[in-house]
């Protein structure tokens, strides 16, 4: 946390080698995140550049109170959210105006990059409701422990665990009937 706070203050202080060592250091693990939220890569790359981006333009007004992974973390989770929400409104207007809304099948793209298991798994945190998908996601991807999940949900400790021990058990269910099946 204090090499975070002296790259924040270096990159204040108008040091771009600060940045880009910001970048290097959390991007991948930002992605991640994103595409496991949103299970889109495309849309992933683009919250995580929206999050830099903004970072990069409101550094000064930043206060620092943990570390740069958490912060950017909790911005990327957000633009998610925002992302999500945005996405079902459209999808709403599509169905109120009749048009055919498109397969949720994965593109050739993901099909190349994910490996079976990998997409039975993602296929499976699917099937979980949101704030189930989205506690194991902060906080096997985001590091967060169950406190920072609570809050960041708007929820207690015990529900935000609970969220995750259900969440973790039904995959397990899901899973299992595939590999019996």
């Amino acid at each position: 946390m204090l090499e975070d706070r002296l790259l924040l203050w270096r990159f204040k202080s108008g040091n771009r080698d600060a940045f880009r060592v910001i970048y290097e250091k959390y991007a991948g693990d930002l992605l991640t995140l994103a595409a496991n939220l949103l299970d889109d890569r495309s849309a992933a790359e683009d919250v995580v550049q929206d999050v830099f981006i903004s970072f990069v333009k409101s550094v000064e007004k930043i206060r620092l109170r943990g570390s740069i992974k958490g912060y950017l973390t909790t911005c990327v989770a957000n633009r998610s959210r925002d992302y999500i929400r945005k996405k079902n409104r459209q999808r709403t207007v599509a169905v109120n105006e009749a048009e055919q809304i498109t397969s949720n099948e994965p593109s050739p793209v993901q099909l190349v990059i994910c490996s079976e298991e990998l997409q039975k798994l993602s296929s499976a945190m699917l099937q979980l409701p949101y704030g189930q998908r989205e506690a194991i996601i902060l906080r096997l991807h985001g590091d967060m422990k169950f406190r920072q999940i609570a809050k960041f949900q708007n929820i207690s400790v015990k529900t935000a665990l609970s969220r995750y021990r259900y969440g973790l058990d039904k995959l397990r269910s899901i899973l299992d009937g595939e590999v019996r099946k």
